[in-house]
């Protein structure tokens, strides 16, 4: 029984607008899954960047601390320079000042720095000359002063003076010390 002149054509389910609707959304399924792939990578790439970032921060934060450990080092040791500085001019400038003190009329053979004190020995003609010209300074600057006299066959006098500080003071000044 056929009506038609024309052959039979196989029907199917898949026809044009219903190919081309499966093209579109095939297409954007894989585009969509192609930026899901994407996002997925670049995540992937922010991770480690951010991971090598905060690891490179705790060497760098380790190193400030190091830095800074080093640079109060050197602070202390250039504090420590001055200070030992200062205290070689000063000591330099006691012991110019001391030899500024000794008049001409008495000869120093020896002086004896402590810590906390002063041995000067030397010749003067007489204990006169002495007192009134060299231990009246020494008096001034040491809390203790204790001469020793020893006659000479040219008739002058050898002596031997050792001066002191009191231990309160010399506390304080090796405190400064340390």
């Amino acid at each position: 029984m056929k009506y038609s002149y024309i052959q039979a054509r196989k029907k199917t389910p898949f026809t044009e607008e219903v190919q081309l609707v499966i093209a579109f959304f095939s297409i954007t399924i894989i585009m969509l899954f192609t930026t899901y792939i994407f996002l997925l990578y670049k995540d992937y790439n922010f991770q480690k960047d951010k991971n090598h970032i905060l690891s490179t921060q705790v060497e760098l934060k380790k190193s400030i601390v190091d830095m800074k450990k080093k640079i109060a080092f050197v602070q202390r040791q250039e504090a420590l320079g001055m200070k030992i500085y200062t205290q070689n001019s000063v000591l330099k400038d006691s012991i110019a000042n001391l030899f500024d003190l000794v008049p001409q009329r008495i000869t120093l053979s020896q002086a004896k720095l402590l810590k906390n004190g002063l041995i000067l020995y030397g010749i003067t003609p007489n204990k006169d000359v002495y007192n009134f010209m060299l231990q009246a300074p020494l008096r001034s600057i040491f809390q203790e002063t204790y001469s020793s006299f020893y006659p000479t066959k040219n008739g002058w006098l050898r002596f031997v003076s050792t001066n002191y500080m009191k231990d309160d003071f010399s506390s304080e000044v090796g405190s400064d010390e340390n």
